[in-house]
């Protein structure tokens, strides 16, 4: 919107690295891909890995992206050791000691604090690439919340694929996937030979955007019917690469093109434990608006950081893709923002495309103490973006 966008993809270095501490420092454009490519051949793991390996370093840091692991393991930037900051005055470290209201408004701060050029992450040591993975189908949504609560201290990662087109009785019915890190002694014969491999990258790509929306509510309930009649009632000890079970999607390049020429939008949502009502309220209310979501993750965070704009928080979170253009669903997504704010929750910034500036500070309670501190890295206001001027998280 008239302004200057900077394009920070050729700060892909790796800097510096201690395999012994597990820590590695790396320019901030470097996508978890790239950090990935180095690490895991060194029995080094993300901390935090979110729905894609395609984001940067950088920007995982300043949406504070969260994985399968919250419960366990919080968000990404509570894995950061150190950061580099550029703004008006100049470059700036930053760590959550030294400088822990600089850091944490950085972290989550969506970019607008300054530029990240470098940062220094924790990793977690792994002894291959592989994943032990257990599937449990639920019938129904109330099922699976028990399920996934059930799992909390003995799994380290845990989501579930939700039917957002089921209902009734069947409404919410789900595949819940459980997994860990395999240990060598889990892995195969053949498997053992190059237990740590990476193979990240696409395998298969759409080639074109379609003149119409293929991902309809017919097409959806379909695949849907299709995916949980094929998964199974119970298996466990699965062996996944970690690319299956981390980044699905990131197999088909422009998979996003399926939604036609007016795409898609993402709803992420989270609310306390005690409000888990509202994951039913808001399958339902898409329902009736003709629009279930195409899919549909529902996930339990732990506790939140000290960072004001960090979007997790202890609760039910549900992430949801929406076809644009279905009649009815700005007014759903309206009424759903008031449902979720009423309930003490609050949406993604990072996935947000429409959000009302009025919810914003009934949201995200902190935010006075991180404009404060924005104040004080950007005085002249110098990093805006569209988002920020829309919802009002800057002047």
């Amino acid at each position: 919107a008239g302004g200057t966008v900077l394009d920070c993809r050729s700060l892909d270095r790796v800097l510096d690295a201690d395999p012994a501490a597990g820590t590695v420092r790396v320019e901030a454009g470097i996508s978890l891909a790239g950090l990935l490519a180095f690490a895991l051949p060194r029995g080094l793991f993300l901390p935090v890995s979110p729905g894609t390996s395609q984001v940067s370093v950088g920007g995982a840091i300043a949406a504070d992206v969260h994985g399968k692991n919250h419960h366990r393991d919080g968000t990404f930037g509570a894995h950061v050791e150190a950061m580099r900051l550029l703004g008006p005055g100049g470059e700036r470290s930053l760590d959550p000691r030294g400088t822990p209201e600089a850091f944490w408004a950085s972290v989550g701060g969506m970019g607008l604090t300054g530029i990240l050029t470098e940062a220094t992450v924790r990793l977690q040591p792994v002894e291959t690439s592989s994943m032990v993975v257990t599937t449990r189908r639920a019938d129904d949504l109330e099922s699976c919340m028990a399920v996934l609560s059930e799992e909390d201290e003995s799994t380290r990662y845990s989501v579930a694929w939700v039917d957002a087109a089921a209902r009734g009785a069947r409404l919410g019915r789900s595949v819940v996937t459980l997994g860990d890190h395999a240990r060598l002694d889990e892995l195969s014969k053949k498997a053992r030979r190059d237990p740590l491999a990476v193979r990240l990258g696409p395998r298969l790509s759409v080639p074109i955007v379609p003149p119409v929306n293929l991902v309809t509510p017919m097409t959806v309930a379909a695949f849907n019917e299709a995916f949980f009649r094929r998964a199974p009632r119970t298996r466990a000890g699965e062996i996944q690469h970690f690319t299956s079970f981390f980044y699905p999607l990131d197999v088909a390049a422009h998979w996003n093109r399926l939604y036609g020429p007016r795409g898609f939008t993402q709803y992420q949502f989270v609310v306390p434990f005690s409000e888990s009502a509202t994951v039913r309220s808001a399958l339902e209310l898409l329902q009736k608006a003709g629009a279930p979501s195409s899919l549909a993750v529902l996930k339990r965070f732990g506790p939140s950081d000290p960072a004001p704009l960090s979007f997790p928080d202890s609760g039910w979170t549900l992430a949801l893709d929406l076809a644009l253009g279905t009649p009815g669903l700005p007014e759903a997504l309206d009424e759903l923002d008031a449902l979720v704010a009423g309930a003490g929750g609050r949406v993604y910034l990072a996935k947000d495309g429409r959000l009302r500036p009025e919810l914003l500070a009934a949201m995200y309670p902190r935010l006075d103490q991180w404009r404060h501190t924005r104040s004080q890295l950007d005085p002249e206001g110098c990093f805006v973006s569209d988002l920020a001027r829309r919802v009002g998280l800057v002047a």
